[in-house]
């Protein structure tokens, strides 16, 4: 049987590989995550482009009042909404409202959404993610999600899921045109 400080020696070197397997074996991106996007915070930035090539990138748009609105040609509650945002655009866009359509090409069909934006007649911005990254930095978990942006940038309210009834859109589109 070892003795007292052979035991010791023993624990220590135990202690000592269990902290280096520790911090060998961490997951570094959990302490780099960013919390998903929030009401008052400034929104993710990003670039896209349209399905005509068209580049429009967030952060320039300060000074807008901007509707960020998540959506898949598959998703029901996205189809039910669109009509309805197109009536805001149309209704606010000449007030300084931007909305962008952030289709989740990553996850959706392109061969799809020229069709979707022909049935719904939209003519306000939409913008492909192709790689997702931007559904990653907005932390999507469920279509449809909609971020109000006021003129300054900061996020003034998120909403997830839907369909979002029209004169909710309306409030929250007033809102942001403060």
């Amino acid at each position: 049987m070892p003795n007292f400080t052979q035991r010791m020696i023993l624990y220590t070197l135990v202690a000592i590989a269990g902290f280096v397997w520790l911090t060998l074996s961490k997951d570094s991106s959990a302490s780099t995550q960013v919390a998903a996007p929030q009401v008052g915070f400034i929104a993710p930035d990003f670039t896209l482009k349209t399905p005509g090539g068209e580049s429009y990138t967030l952060s320039k748009l300060k000074g807008k009042a901007v509707l960020v609105n998540l959506w898949a040609t598959w998703c029901p509650p996205c189809r039910a909404e669109m009509p309805a945002m197109q009536r805001i655009y149309d209704e606010y866009k000449d007030r300084g409202l931007i909305v962008l359509g952030l289709n989740m090409t990553a996850q959706d069909n392109p061969l799809e959404i020229a069709p979707f934006l022909q049935k719904f007649s939209l003519t306000f911005p939409v913008l492909l993610d192709e790689t997702g990254e931007v559904g990653k930095a907005y932390q999507l978990r469920s279509l449809p999600s909609s971020y109000f942006i006021n003129r300054e940038g900061l996020i003034s309210e998120v909403v997830i899921g839907g369909p979002m009834a029209e004169a909710l859109l309306r409030t929250r589109v007033e809102e942001i045109l403060k």
